[in-house]
C-alpha cells in the first residue's frame, strides 16, 4: 500500500507543482529529511489529494487559505503556481485571499497578496521560458 500511496503521490505532486521542484526536493533529501519527503507524498498527495470529493481546484483554493493564515511563505508560493496549474483563475485566487484578511487580519492578507503577486510573476516567466 505504501509503494502505491508513494506512485501515486508523487505523480500527482509533480503535476501540481511541477516535476523540477518535485524531484529536486525529493533528490536533495538525506537520512534525515526523507522520511517527511515520503509522509508528504503518501499521505498528502497520495491519499488525500488523490481522493475524489473535492476536485485538485478546489483543493488548491483551501491549501491557499490555510498557508496564508499558518503564515507559511514558502509553501504558500509554491501552492499558488500549484492553484494556478489546477486551472485556479487569479480573480478566485484574490477572493480567498480577501477572505483570508477578513477572518485572519490584514496583516496575513496583505502578507498573501504580496507573495501571490511574487508567485504569479514567476509562475508567468516559467510560462515564457518553457
Amino acid at each position: 500500500m505504501v509503494k502505491e500511496l508513494w506512485d501515486k503521490g508523487l505523480a500527482v505532486r509533480k503535476e501540481v507543482l511541477g516535476a523540477e521542484y518535485v524531484e529536486r526536493n525529493v533528490k536533495a533529501a538525506d537520512d534525515f529529511s526523507m522520511p517527511m519527503q515520503e509522509y508528504t507524498t503518501e499521505a498528502c498527495w497520495g491519499w488525500l489529494w488523490t481522493r475524489p470529493q473535492f476536485p485538485r481546484k478546489m483543493r488548491s483554493l483551501i491549501n491557499l487559505a490555510m498557508l496564508s493564515a499558518l503564515n507559511r511563505p514558502h509553501e504558500f508560493k509554491v501552492h499558488v503556481k500549484g492553484a494556478l496549474t489546477n486551472g485556479c483563475s487569479r480573480e478566485e485566487i484574490r477572493e480567498v485571499l480577501l477572505q483570508v484578511a477578513v477572518y485572519c487580519g490584514v496583516p496575513a492578507g496583505v502578507e498573501a497578496f504580496r507573495l501571490a503577486r511574487e508567485a504569479m510573476q514567476e509562475y508567468d516567466q516559467g510560462k515564457k521560458s518553457g
